[in-house]
């Protein structure tokens, strides 16, 4: 019988969390020789006395447990912290409790509970490491990518590792492995910009062309599909400081295709979301529109699940106010 375990991953760095789940996953498989029951609760959703109770009863038909509380920041109450924390300082043998969070860290006194080494914080990459993330994906995959496919990548991909390997991934089924298994920027653009579902940066699209009924339909699908309230702004940001770069190059009338492309803007759809936000939103707004971006993620880590919702609406209108067309 083995002593419980107990983590805690925050940060906004999906892949990685899904890495490390993977390998904890694989360790408990070859340990007891057969998959842990999995289950799986949404802090806010679940009360914490539920998830308490569900923590200490064992399981009739695996020898081995993995629950994950996701949205563990939304634990709050003080005899919600306490009962999650009660279980932590004495887990049932078996079982491996993984608190997940898009933040930084969740209530003191669950943490102060949580043994030594057992918080990750899993960061994005750096924007500079990200190229090499992906050129070393292909490479393992034996493909051959030019830097002009990477860049269109990075432009339309969500910034974590997740949705990055997930894209390219399916890139790589739909662009197949004959002529020396190649990749170039029109087949990036051909297959992921047709492709892909919706996310920040189609959102951005939408309000770059001025698309506010487009961009609340997008809205919605993005809450319908769980996406948090996090991650949505996270992406808008990143998109509205590239916005930032591309005015600062308008200003100085030095908008060709080379200067572009020296901030990552290579694709002819990129060109025309900037292009189109430089009309929309003006010049001068883009300061504007990250000071909004900061404003409400601090505003969304703070709310709970069930005002994800109003907040995002009301950020999505704040920043349709700026625009000056």
């Amino acid at each position: 019988m083995s002593k419980g375990e107990s983590f805690l991953f925050v940060g906004p760095e999906l892949g990685e969390k899904q890495d490390e789940i993977g390998r904890i996953r694989a360790e408990i498989t070859k340990k007891y020789g057969a998959p842990p029951e999995e289950t799986s609760f949404y802090a806010g959703d679940t009360p914490a006395a539920d998830i308490s109770s569900f923590l200490l009863n064992g399981s009739l038909f695996s020898e081995s447990r993995l629950i994950f509380i996701k949205n563990a920041e939304l634990l709050k109450k003080k005899d919600d912290t306490a009962s999650i924390a009660a279980y932590i300082k004495a887990p049932v043998d078996n079982t491996t409790l993984i608190m997940i969070s898009d933040g930084n860290s969740v209530d003191r006194t669950i943490e102060n509970a949580l043994p030594k080494g057992a918080k990750h914080i899993f960061w994005e990459l750096f924007d500079n490491k990200k190229p090499d993330w992906v050129r070393s994906y292909f490479r393992r995959e034996g493909f051959f990518i030019d830097e002009d496919a990477v860049n269109a990548i990075l432009e339309l991909v969500e910034n974590n590792t997740d949705a990055l390997r997930r894209e390219c991934s399916r890139l790589m089924l739909f662009a197949g492995r004959g002529n020396a298994a190649s990749i170039t920027a029109d087949e990036v653009e051909k297959w992921l910009s047709h492709t892909r579902s919706e996310s920040a940066f189609t959102l951005f699209s939408a309000l770059a062309a001025g698309n506010l009924s487009k961009s609340i339909e997008i809205l919605n699908t993005l809450i319908a599909g769980q996406e948090t309230s996090v991650a949505i702004i996270a992406g808008l940001t990143w998109c509205f400081k590239r916005f930032r770069d591309y005015c600062e190059l308008a200003a100085r009338g030095a908008a060709s295709d080379a200067e572009l492309k020296t901030i990552g803007i290579s694709t002819a759809k990129s060109k025309r979301d900037y292009a189109n936000a430089g009309r929309t939103f003006g010049l001068d707004s883009a300061d504007q529109c990250i000071s909004i971006c900061a404003e409400y993620d601090l505003i969304a880590r703070a709310g709970g699940s069930m005002l994800e919702n109003i907040i995002l609406h009301i950020y999505l209108y704040k920043l349709w106010s700026v625009r000056i067309c």
